[in-house]
């Protein structure tokens, strides 16, 4: 067969108007042969439909391609024709078709459903089912939108380091990094001599951009960050994944309220985003995964976002005379089952719960008034919960080295973060948006290792 250029079958398929001449090129998804006919589904992955090719004995190695196996890889040209068949606009009559990879009866991908759990253990092939190869094209398309949402505002992208020195959380579940020999390394007074190592100090995978994001938010005002975060926390349920993707914006000049309304329209526009360009796949979703998902996301779009402070939302929970697995407590933090009774039965809709007690937040949330609470903010969405979690941060020198010291933070190792207050400080906010946890609620996916190409989880890193 001469050389060609392909055309993707997304195109073919958005065509107005029958092609004397075209070439696919893609993987095999079903055959079926008649009396001196085949047909062949082929899909090449640039949207969730396939292109069925009609083979007749004229076609090239008509008694050979048409015994080809589910999994193999074909090059066909052809003429594009209206399809009499029903579900389909168009369909391509085949005079040339080469077999450019073969695939046995062993290939693991047949046509019969495979559970989400069997895909797993084969993750370096389940982007060829039609679930994962509609996670995978939703989640390009968000990644593409996150960075057009920001870009279109004027704010600046910055690559945060994922080698770092600094626990952003203090939870201190990181992954180490380090060239010391694991079974003699150097050590002074019976401890480990970090100074000896690499960078000279204890280091290990970032756990969040947000403190170096920070820094340029004080010289480019408004900044984003987007890109891969851990954390070394032996979990393994459903909503943990040890390598994850995070977005995390920071505004210069911002309060708590000028965060809330961020949060608000990067999730209206990335949902309403999902709606406009991804419509395809969600339909899918909507009928195999979640029923109700585009009703779901519809409504979001178009929902009305309530704030309240943390106080009054117990106080509305403890009222409401619902039996909760964990009892509701001020102090306490809130727990999914909190959250969605807020957004589910007591508003129908989206909520930004704020100023939460100091003692279950972070040391760099700005201490409110009352000395008790801080400007936090967490935006709760029906069926999940928590989705986004940020905060207006603490601009003044003087008390954040105070909540450093209450949290147990050396103020010396994180000198180059209090500088900025020292030089020029100004009030700042941002939040945290997991990747993952968004594309879970788009999808109706309900386990974070079906949205990440090849998960990290404990005892799992093969892929």
């Amino acid at each position: 067969m001469k050389k060609q250029t392909r055309t993707a079958i997304n195109k073919l398929l958005a065509t107005d108007r029958a092609l004397d001449d075209v070439c696919v090129k893609g993987w095999v998804r079903s055959t079926r042969r008649g009396k001196g006919v085949a047909f062949i589904t082929l899909n090449d992955g640039s949207c969730f439909a396939s292109l069925q090719l009609v083979l007749s004995p004229e076609t090239t190695d008509f008694e050979t391609v048409s015994r080809v196996g589910t999994g193999a890889c074909l090059t066909a040209r052809g003429a594009l024709v209206a399809s009499p068949a029903a579900g389909q606009s168009w369909e391509l009559h085949a005079h040339e078709v080469e077999v450019i990879g073969v695939a046995d009866d062993s290939y693991p991908l047949q046509k019969k459903r495979h559970t989400f759990e069997y895909l797993r253990s084969i993750a370096h092939l389940r982007p060829r089912s039609n679930t994962f190869g509609a996670v995978f094209r939703v989640r390009s398309r968000l990644a593409f939108a996150v960075h057009q949402f920001f870009q279109q505002r004027g704010f600046i992208y910055v690559q945060t380091p994922i080698i770092t020195a600094n626990d952003c959380e203090g939870a201190g579940e990181m992954f180490r990094v380090t060239t010391l020999d694991p079974q003699n390394p150097p050590q002074t007074a019976g401890k480990v001599d970090w100074n000896k190592d690499f960078f000279g100090e204890r280091t290990g995978l970032t756990v969040s951009g947000q403190l170096q994001g920070e820094l340029f938010a004080t010289a480019f005002s408004d900044i984003y960050t987007f890109g891969p975060t851990f954390r070394a926390e032996n979990s393994n349920t459903s909503r943990h994944a040890a390598e994850f993707w995070m977005i995390e914006p920071e505004i210069a000049f911002a309060d708590l309220e000028d965060n809330c309304r961020l949060g608000e329209d990067f999730l209206r526009y990335l949902v309403t985003f999902a709606l406009e360009n991804c419509a395809e796949d969600l339909d899918f979703f909507d009928q195999r995964v979640e029923k109700g998902l585009l009703d779901k996301l519809e409504s979001l779009a178009k929902a009305e976002f309530k704030t309240l402070p943390y106080t009054e939302a117990v106080e509305l929970l403890l009222k409401s005379g619902q039996d909760f697995e964990f009892p509701v407590a001020w102090g306490n933090d809130l727990q999914s089952e909190h959250e969605r009774f807020l957004t589910e039965k007591i508003f129908s809709g989206p909520v930004f719960v704020t100023d939460y007690p100091k003692q279950i937040k972070a040391f760099y949330m700005r201490l409110n008034d009352d000395d008790r609470t801080v400007a936090a903010m967490d935006l709760l969405v029906p069926r999940v919960g928590e989705i986004i979690g940020g905060s207006q941060r603490e601009e003044r020198y003087e008390v954040l080295e105070r909540r450093m010291i209450e949290s147990g933070i050396d103020p010396r190792d994180l000198d180059w973060y209090l500088d900025i207050r020292r030089w020029g400080t100004c009030p700042h906010a941002g939040f945290g948006l997991g990747f993952e946890r968004l594309l879970m609620y788009l999808t109706g996916m309900e386990n974070i290792r079906d949205v990440i190409p090849f998960p990290r989880t404990p005892g799992h890193a093969r892929f």
